[in-house]
């Protein structure tokens, strides 16, 4: 088949992407992972046996702080390689031969196609592929499939693999995950109480705390954009807080706070029009970066300035962030404990032990340059 025009430069976007995804990004580490990782190297060697020498022992010999030792063993217990004997007593190392084993062929079902390219993806392939996992994303999203629960019955069953991690599944999808005797990790999605193992960010205080921020400076008509599974069949933990959280402010709450919409770009900015046809909101939380810079270019078409005419704040971080002046008002979680965590379960499904625990990371608020008082 031969190729013209725009095509050509598709078909070049598409090879350029696959490489990508081919390639091991760089990721700088910082100095506690670059300690752990080499003493992981040593014990997995032979170079390290029995039990630890003393963190200040270490310190002073690797030129680190003995909280950086500190930090580092941790990383190792998490993992196995390492078991406590006591307070004040030195780590026993359990070796090669009882830590890592064989690596897992990790699948992962992310939400939509975009996502994986996003820096966590890209992370998380990264952190795998060090630790001797192999990390394969899924050839359909749950955005593809509707979170149909049959179609994503089918797609694990001709894909196999030795575990599965979902980027935030609706509540029915990761119930039946919970269900298959394939190990399953939410992150993130409606996984509470669940049978399996997950990861998820505590953000209502962090809301909570934007919210009388923004009643203090004069805001009253409030809403909160979010994707269709956050909304339905009811509002989600972190929106059932919101309109909450509303209500003890005195904030009359009702579907203008919570409004209902199609999950797509045309359904954002149809929303969009509707809120600002006739009581327009004097401020927005947005469930992703994906809806913040979507809004944002929305408002721009239309003269309405940020903050002066209306606060914006993301519920989430995104890397870009940190180069607007000031700062995008938003929510922060620490990824690199996210991180962590599913790593940790990915090596104890390797060494075959049981782990279904429910990870909850604080969020924090960070007010940013794009909130205001009310014009």
């Amino acid at each position: 088949m031969r190729f013209t025009g725009n095509k050509k430069i598709l078909l070049y976007c598409y090879q350029i992407r696959i490489r990508i995804l081919d390639m091991n990004p760089f990721h700088p580490l910082s100095t506690v992972d670059q300690l752990a990782a080499h003493l992981r190297t040593e014990i997995q060697g032979g170079g390290l046996s029995g039990e630890m020498p003393g963190v200040a022992q270490m310190g002073k010999k690797l030129s680190v702080w003995t909280t950086t030792v500190v930090a580092a063993l941790e990383i190792l217990k998490r993992e196995g390689l390492l078991k406590t004997r006591g307070e004040r007593r030195r780590c026993e190392i359990l070796g090669s031969d009882q830590g890592q084993r064989a690596g897992v062929q990790v699948k992962m079902l992310l939400y939509e196609r975009g996502d994986v390219l996003d820096e966590y993806s890209m992370e998380f392939l990264h952190r795998l592929n060090e630790r001797g996992h192999h990390l394969e994303f899924a050839a359909k999203t749950l955005k593809n499939m509707r979170f149909n629960v049959k179609r994503i019955s089918e797609l694990v069953e001709r894909t196999g693999g030795d575990a599965w991690v979902v980027q935030a599944g609706s509540r029915e999808v990761l119930e039946w995950f919970s269900t298959l005797p394939i190990p399953s990790f939410a992150m993130f999605g409606r996984q509470s109480r669940l049978p399996m193992a997950s990861l998820a960010t505590l953000k209502s205080p962090a809301v909570g705390e934007a919210l009388r921020r923004l009643v203090v400076l004069g805001h009253h008509r409030i809403v909160m954009l979010v994707r269709e599974e956050r909304r339905k069949p009811t509002p989600g933990l972190l929106q059932g807080r919101f309109l909450e959280e509303l209500k003890s402010l005195g904030i009359k709450t009702g579907p203008f706070n919570l409004p209902d919409w199609s999950d797509d770009p045309q359904g954002l900015h149809r929303c969009l029009d509707t809120l600002f046809k006739h009581t327009r909101p004097t401020a927005i939380f947005l469930g992703e970066p994906a809806l913040f810079f979507s809004t944002q270019q929305y408002l721009l078409r239309r003269g309405i300035v940020v903050p002066r005419d209306v606060s914006l704040i993301s519920l989430d971080a995104h890397p870009s962030f940190a180069w607007f002046h000031p700062e995008v008002s938003h929510i922060r979680a620490d990824t690199l404990r996210q991180m962590r965590r599913i790593v940790q379960w990915v090596d104890n499904v390797a060494n075959g032990r049981l782990d279904h625990k429910e990870t909850l990371i604080r969020a924090e608020f960070v007010e940013g340059g794009t909130i205001g008082p009310v014009s």
